[in-house]
């Protein structure tokens, strides 16, 4: 059986050239050496996996080669590796400081690279100090680290720092993609991409995935393999979610997290990928912003489709509501409700409902499978009329109001269609058309054959008393304090109400149309009309601030004004 060599090992870069993602640093190194700059102290840092300690080995095989000498000529005796982690102790620095007077036997420079320095002992960095600012001509020092800030800052200050960055995903896919060929392996490029991603910046790591699913798959590496072995949730299942909650579907998009969870996916891990699933979909939206986008052609066609029937507000809201889900998430007792409570309100926000603000929201179970949307009738039935008396006055007429169950009634309905019930409730066109739904009058008198019974002043009292009450019932007391400022009166068809102020005026102008509907149904008369007065000697009735209401009670009673100065009395 031949020796497996994993791909981390096999394919480490023996060049600069073949250093992946650190283009800036490579070059500024190769620079370095040819322009004679190279300092003696040098200091690596960055996350693992990166290049860091490649970097640092061909580093010092480059600095010993000259015009006359091959590269692949061995420097060995020349570069000493130590492990900071296992050698952290004064006497292991002070065996290195002897070591660095004995000039090298071949080539010109002896390189150490400390890897891991910051396990280093405080001691041992103070002995380190000496020998690390004044090495002598033949030594430079290579030190790496994935924690800088462990490092105490007279070391820092002591050597020429170079940050190595996080691979790309899109430099990460492409080396794969070579070792795949190298290897005799097909992926998809889906595949590859979600290795990259799952790898997190870190090349070491995305090869030995990359090792793993080659192992479990064979020489097919398909998107599917990738996703089942690294226990990765597809996008396929996001997009299926994203389009159960765009169609409002509560009972649909609870099933199917219901699946997701029998797979065996965490619902953290879940809701944190419906997040970036939102961030990616509210990405390619915008053509300046679609490089963001770090997923393969395929995926990104898909993304491309969802983000035009995704709405904006949609997608930002989504984002805000998964994002405090995942905040909740550990601190929650019921993890799982906490995730379902969250889809509901994801799916309600692009309902074309009666929501009127921003507040999390869930939709009713009645519109799960509404076809139409149905406005509810919601006057009184008017029945024959019947004579009444009260209380031994002049006998009037008073129309008989019968409510029956919604049920039975006719329900005119008003059938939308899919464009305009998706329609983003922010956007004006929606606005414009909400408001002149909401503030549609019918004209009752261009319709001919509508009864127009006469009434009388009692009449209408007696009906304004009962909306009154129906407006309290509702919790509308600020209408009803309003419509009880004053009594109406009637001139045939007219019903007259004075008001001292036009503040007053306008709030009930506002509540006019359904008020006008109540009477001309209940009296039995559709060409009754409201007219609203202002009466500016009404206004002087009313007192507002203390001072008027002193003078109103100084008018009833003069001995007020005594009995405030007998007793020092403020207003």
């Amino acid at each position: 059986m031949e020796h497996f060599i994993v791909s981390a090992r096999k394919y480490r870069p023996q060049t600069f050239e073949d250093v992946v993602g650190q283009q800036a640093i490579t070059n500024t190194l190769e620079n370095a050496i040819k322009n004679n700059h190279l300092a003696q102290a040098l200091l690596f840092t960055g996350p693992r996996g990166v290049g860091k300690t490649t970097c640092a080995r061909i580093l010092a095989k480059k600095i010993n080669q000259s015009a006359t000498t091959s590269f692949d000529e061995d420097f060995a005796f020349n570069i000493f590796e130590l492990d900071a982690a296992s050698n952290n102790s004064v006497d292991d620095i002070r065996n290195l400081n002897d070591q660095v007077r004995i000039p090298p036997q071949t080539g010109k420079y002896k390189v150490y690279i400390i890897d891991e320095v910051h396990m280093l002992s405080s001691s041992a960095f103070n002995a380190f100090l000496k020998t690390l600012e004044e090495p002598p001509a033949h030594a430079i020092f290579i030190l790496a680290t994935t924690e800088k800030h462990k490092i105490i800052p007279t070391i820092l200050s002591r050597c020429q720092i170079f940050d190595f960055k996080r691979i790309g995903v899109l430099d990460t896919k492409n080396y794969l993609e070579k070792i795949a060929v190298q290897e005799n392996v097909i992926a998809d490029d889906d595949a590859l991409h979600i290795i990259a991603q799952k790898a997190d910046g870190a090349l070491r790591d995305a090869l030995s995935i990359f090792d793993r699913v080659v192992s479990f798959s064979g020489a097919n590496l398909t998107r599917q393999a990738v996703t089942e072995n690294l226990n990765v949730l597809d996008y396929d299942e996001y997009f299926q979610t994203t389009d159960f909650i765009l169609q409002n579907k509560i009972p649909e998009v609870l099933i199917h997290f219901n699946s997701i969870l029998s797979k065996g996916f965490d619902a953290h891990h879940f809701i944190i990928g419906l997040a970036a699933h939102f961030r990616d979909l509210l990405v390619a939206k915008d053509k300046i912003t679609i490089e963001l986008l770090e997923v393969g052609d395929n995926a990104k066609k898909k993304y491309l489709e969802q983000s035009k029937i995704s709405d904006l507000r949609f997608l930002i809201q989504g984002i805000e509501l998964a994002n405090q889900c995942d905040l909740n998430y550990k601190s929650s007792k019921n993890q799982r409700l906490l995730v379902e409570l969250t889809l509901m309100q994801l799916a309600s926000i692009t309902f074309d409902g009666e929501k009127k603000n921003n507040k999390p929201y869930i939709i009713a179970a009645l519109h799960f499978n509404a076809g139409t949307i149905s406005k509810p009738f919601l006057g009184a039935q008017i029945i024959p009329k019947k004579i009444v008396k009260i209380e031994e006055k002049p006998i009037f007429i008073i129309p008989e109001v019968e409510e029956e169950p919604i049920s039975k009634r006719e329900i005119p309905t008003i059938t939308l269609d899919t464009a305009t019930r998706k329609r983003s409730t922010l956007s004006i066109k929606s606005l414009e058309i909400k408001n002149e739904i909401a503030n549609a009058e019918v004209v009752f008198e261009e319709v001919e054959g509508l009864p127009s019974d006469e009434f009388s002043v009692v009449d209408v009292q007696f009906f304004w008393k009962k909306y009154i009450e129906l407006l309290e019932s509702k919790g509308k007391k600020s209408v009803a304090s309003i419509m009880n400022a004053n009594i109406p009166t009637a001139d045939q068809n007219n019903i007259i109400f004075e008001l001292p102020n036009n503040l007053m005026k306008a709030q009930l102008d506002r509540a006019k149309t359904p008020l006008i509907n109540y009477l001309r149904e209940n009296l039995n008369n559709f060409k009754i009309d409201l007219k609203i007065e202002v009466n500016e000697e009404e206004t002087k009735k009313y007192a507002y601030t203390p001072e008027e209401k002193y003078q109103k009670l100084l008018e009833k009673n003069k001995h007020i004004a005594l009995l405030r100065r007998s007793f020092d009395l403020e207003i």
